[in-house]
């Protein structure tokens, strides 16, 4: 029963004539104000929970209108997009996480770490435009209801604005999608199929190179989720080798281990968020020893490296642009992480 004006009114006035106690008024308004409060929570749940259930429905749509054709084939690529030699020696493919609205919505320190690499390892293309939460990278401003949303999130401001919280939900339903045994083969392809498309449009694609070329995919949060899962249709459409780099990574146990060549998991000291996987994901879990995770970790195809003090996101984040201790002179939580990163043994020499 709501806590209505009338209901104030009469248990002020039994307060006054001494048949309620003032205590006793206060014990009751606070009940009933934890329970609107966690009327609202359930409501909210049942909300994101309805949300869960109905969110494949736009992959499975787009599977039957479009996407079965990638059971049987890669995507069809222009002539101008093939490239009729060699090719180049490696291209490196970038997955924001789910903070991430659009394929051009990258984070500053993002767009510099990008910008960075493509200067230390300039035979490896670097291929930015991937929307990961998407089988067919249509942005959210793709759909009515997100397009909305955006518009109201960009107005607001602030990643902890309640429409971008909304987003980002949007944006884990879709990760989840991703790490589903049951729709995750759909989603996977068209992700996949988005990747190849990206990396044909940035430089032309040798489909049939007598020697693998090296294929990076780079990730954060969500993001190496998807990549993961897009990596097996790479594997069969392309001569290449897969590394995946997961910065904060949050991911199953099971999608793509068996697929890539190495996996290198970055961590922070003070980044709870990628702990996330271990916690979700029974295949993660140390006892389930047959799991792909578990078996890539025993062969030593998967590593986890301690970066540095980072957190999750932010001007601390993996590819945040603050100075780690704060005082000057130093390097930045950024110029750590290219650090490690230019280190591995993945790159092709010039």
């Amino acid at each position: 029963m709501p806590l209505t004006h009338s209901c104030i009114h009469d248990y002020l006035a039994q307060s006054t004539a001494g048949a309620l106690p003032m205590k006793s008024f206060l014990q009751t308004l606070v009940a009933r104000s934890l329970g609107d409060t966690s009327k609202l929570l359930t409501a909210l749940g049942l909300f994101f929970l309805a949300w869960g259930t109905i969110s494949p429905i736009s992959t499975l749509s787009w599977w039957l209108r479009d996407g079965n054709r990638l059971a049987q084939q890669r995507p069809e690529l222009p002539a101008s997009d093939i490239a009729t030699g060699a090719g180049p020696p490696c291209y490196l493919v970038f997955l924001a996480g789910v903070g991430n609205v659009a394929d051009v919505d990258l984070a500053p320190g993002e767009d510099v770490f990008l910008t960075q690499m493509a200067a230390a390892v300039p035979n490896c293309v670097v291929v930015r435009k991937v929307f990961p939460y998407s089988a067919v990278s249509d942005n959210v401003g793709g759909q009515p209801f997100f397009r909305w949303v955006w518009r109201l999130s960009e107005r607001t401001g602030g990643e902890d604005a309640p429409a971008r919280i909304v987003l980002k939900i949007r944006n884990l339903w879709r990760m989840a999608l991703s790490a589903d045994s049951r729709y995750g083969r759909a989603y996977n392809r068209g992700a996949a199929a988005t990747i190849l498309e990206r990396m044909a449009a940035t430089e032309p694609v040798p489909l049939e190179a007598d020697e693998p070329f090296q294929l990076v995919l780079a990730g954060t949060s969500g993001g190496v989720q998807v990549a993961l899962g897009a990596a097996p249709y790479l594997q069969q459409w392309l001569p290449v080798e897969i590394t995946v780099l997961s910065f904060g990574g949050v991911f199953d146990g099971q999608t793509g281990f068996n697929t890539v060549e190495q996996v290198y998991h970055f961590y922070g000291q003070d980044d709870w968020i990628d702990n996330l996987g271990v916690v979700l994901f029974p295949s993660r879990w140390e006892w389930t020893l047959g799991s792909a995770f578990n078996q890539a970790q025993r062969a030593g195809r998967y590593e986890a490296i301690a970066i540095g003090p980072h957190a999750h996101d932010g001007d601390r984040g993996y590819f945040g642009q603050a100075l780690v201790g704060g005082e000057a002179p130093g390097d930045t939580y950024l110029d750590l992480t290219l650090e490690q990163v230019q280190s591995l043994p993945v790159w092709p020499s010039p």
